[in-house]
């Protein structure tokens, strides 16, 4: 991207934010923290603070942003007053340049994530299509995906996996802790479709394997009630790879949700408080997303979705074979560099499709 273009594309977010406003509005509200009695109000106190800290990140990257930019205004000054420099100082301007970049799109998508959960940890559940080891493969594939780009942006993840049959996993759940985990992993919920020559198949054919993934954000048990009368648990031992981890109690646990039949189960743990504490975590991500479709009245049952693991509903496809593409259908975003991407990552795809949602909502 040219300097110009640079410098329109942040004033244009300049204009937006306000940062002289957001600096009027931090110095407020931390008068306001400094009041005696402050934390009497709980909740309130909670809102300012979750403010101010929102306040102090984005007045944090607008300063370094307009710093770096009056540093390649003064290395351009340098460059025509000392044409020895030009190549290094050339250099150095196109590092800053890139700083800027980076700095603008990090910004740019902090704008974005202001829907009420995206600030908030999430649970993302991976459930392999009809094929068998070919589609329980392809789910463990994106579980390691997953996991790689949670280590690129310091997520911490806790893991409770269904290992499959003979290889692959049947279902995996990701509990991921840190900020904006749900407002970015939500850009990957839907059926992700893998085309390459099968490691199975004696034959060499070509397959085409499926996995659906469901993303929810954490919700806080106030949010959602459960009553004991509504929940069936039941306790079983924990299955693995054999060996001397191999749980001989049951500490596994599985909870039926009655009243509208969910299942969730949890066994990655070795004591059942633990596993009973995680499944509890998922079944109200469940319920509150079911809930919130009823709210909507969209026609799509939460569970009904596990069925269109297939044809026509991908949101994205990863070919291997003949040729090496990953496509995103929802916003036409294309890379050649599929290891990058199952290697964890996934920046371009989530902003791409992020930004394609917000100028939505605007409309």
């Amino acid at each position: 991207m040219e300097l110009k273009e640079l410098k329109e594309k942040w004033m244009n977010i300049k204009k937006f934010i306000n940062p002289d406003s957001l600096k009027k509005e931090k110095e407020s509200l931390e008068r306001e923290s400094g009041k005696a009695g402050f934390w009497e109000n709980k909740e309130k106190a909670k809102e300012i603070m979750e403010r101010l800290n929102e306040i102090k990140e984005l007045t944090e990257i607008s300063d370094k942003i307009e710093n770096t930019f009056k540093e390649i205004e003064e290395l351009e000054e340098l460059k025509e007053e000392d044409k020895s420099m030009e190549d290094e100082i050339l250099k150095e301007i196109n590092r800053l340049k890139n700083k800027v970049l980076i700095l603008v799109s990090d910004l740019e998508l902090k704008l974005i994530l202001n829907r009420p959960d995206d600030h908030k940890n999430c649970i993302l559940t991976i459930h392999p299509g009809a094929g068998g080891t070919e589609s329980q493969d392809w789910a463990n594939m994106l579980l390691r995906m997953y996991l790689r780009y949670c280590e690129r942006k310091k997520f911490k993840v806790k893991v409770d996996i269904q290992p499959g049959d003979e290889a692959g996993i049947k279902s995996a759940s990701l509990f991921v802790e840190g900020k904006y985990a749900y407002g970015l992993l939500k850009a990957e919920r839907g059926v992700h479709r893998l085309v390459r020559i099968s490691p199975f198949d004696a034959s060499r054919r070509r397959h085409t394997s499926f996995a659906a993934v469901f993303v929810y954000p954490e919700v806080e048990e106030v949010e959602v009630e459960i009553r004991d009368e509504e929940i069936e648990i039941e306790t079983f031992r924990a299955s693995g790879p054999g060996g001397q981890h191999v749980q001989k109690a049951s500490t596994a646990i599985r909870i039926r949700h009655i009243p509208t039949g969910i299942v969730v189960s949890c066994q990655s743990e070795r004591s059942l408080h633990q596993n009973r504490m995680y499944a509890m975590k998922l079944l109200r991500a469940k319920l509150k997303e079911l809930y919130d479709k009823k709210r909507k009245e969209k026609l799509e049952k939460l569970e009904k979705e596990k069925t269109e693991i297939a044809w026509g509903n991908q949101i994205r496809s990863y070919i291997l074979h003949p040729y090496k593409l990953i496509k995103d259908h929802r916003t036409g975003l294309e890379t050649g560099k599929v290891e990058d991407v199952l290697d964890g990552n996934l920046d371009d795809f989530i902003k791409s499709y992020l930004l394609m949602e917000s100028k939505k909502n605007e409309k």
